[in-house]
């Protein structure tokens, strides 16, 4: 591990040497990746470079015990006893910094929320998700984009299709895909009966331009006037665009904006996220099905929590946690659930590292 961490630290420094340099500042694409993989090692390098240091600061310490002063042992014992605890913790980041990075975590996301079995209750919960997830963005300062939307007359959702930009926004709600369910008594039930429903969530990562070709030639592209909950219109003008991906089948229709250009624009972003996910999960059953061995970014037909409002407990069933605190998770509190899912997949994958 540090024979590797070493060469980093060469690669980093030989790295900011290239930044300024003439040649690279007269060169903007080469430039913006050398800046990029800067930025990527610099978090390695600064830890490794406090591990070194506190390791040589222990070194120095223990010289101190042993010389045997009085005076300055018991601050040498002190700082030993420190050190001694925070070296290990050092080396197990490291050992984290240091697993591959998912291609795809620094990613902006696109979420397809859509109701399962329940009927109007599965809707609604389908709503209490979109609804959970804003929460979520709002908290770590995201943008939520609305691309799609299908309401029902109770409030609920059919289906909902949004985007997240922000910082790091797949790497935490990669883990969201699979089937979540809902235990509770719905507002029509007049015997008081719970009632289990479900919603299914898919997380693609946004895919940009260059990572799918996509030909004119393989699109159909329809428009149409929009319509509300019911088939009422509530738009006179062409502005919902469906567009077929005539070699694979894959239709995507965006009626929410009153413009047919963005509603396209809104349209072609899902479908690229689509044929990227499709290629990835191609690839992934031809190696071993690799994904589906990771913590919460397999199968989406796998039921991964459940929701449970008489007992006010969330219940992750993939590393068997459970929290009563069902309303605060509803509102977005979501880092206790999700930095636990991360932490499982780190293990995991630390694991298989050694």
């Amino acid at each position: 591990m540090f024979t590797k961490l070493e060469e980093i630290e060469q690669r980093y420094e030989e790295i900011a040497r290239d930044l300024a340099s003439p040649e690279a500042l007269a060169d903007l694409k080469r430039y913006q990746s050398l800046a990029r993989n800067y930025a990527e090692l610099g978090e390695i390098v600064t830890a490794y470079r406090k591990f070194k240091k506190a390791r040589l600061d222990l070194e120095e310490a223990r010289e101190l015990l042993q010389a045997g002063d009085p005076e300055m042992g018991v601050l040498a014992q002190e700082e030993v006893t420190r050190l001694e605890k925070e070296l290990p913790r050092m080396e197990e980041r490291l050992r984290l910094l240091l697993l591959p990075k998912d291609p795809d975590d620094a990613k902006d996301v696109i979420m397809e929320i859509r109701a399962g079995a329940g009927g109007d209750e599965a809707a609604l919960f389908a709503g209490d998700l979109y609804r959970m997830y804003s929460k979520y963005a709002e908290n770590r300062g995201w943008r939520v984009e609305v691309m799609d939307s299908h309401p029902t007359e109770l409030g609920g959702f059919k289906e909902i299709i949004f985007s997240v930009q922000g910082r790091d926004a797949y790497s935490r709600l990669k883990y969201e895909s699979g089937v979540h369910r809902v235990q509770r008594v719905p507002a029509t039930e007049s015997g008081g009966r719970i009632h289990t429903s479900t919603a299914t969530v898919a997380v693609l990562p946004e895919a940009e331009e260059v990572e799918v070709e996509i030909a004119p030639e393989d699109l159909r592209i329809d428009v149409f006037c929009s319509s509300g909950p019911g088939g009422q219109s509530v738009n006179t003008t062409q502005s919902a665009v469906r567009i077929t991906h005539l070699p694979s089948g894959m239709v995507v229709t965006c009626q929410d904006e009153k413009s047919q250009h963005k509603n396209k624009d809104r349209a072609m972003r899902v479908l690229r996220a689509r044929l990227l996910e499709q290629a990835r999960e191609e690839q992934a059953n031809q190696t071993a099905q690799a994904r589906r061995t990771q913590v919460g970014t397999g199968d989406r037909s796998e039921r991964i929590r459940t929701y449970n409002f008489p007992q006010v407990r969330v219940t992750d069933h993939r590393i068997g946690l459970t929290l009563h605190k069902l309303d605060r998770v509803l509102e977005g509190e979501l880092d206790e659930i999700i930095g636990a899912l991360v932490r499982e997949d780190q293990a995991e994958k630390l694991r298989k590292a050694e």
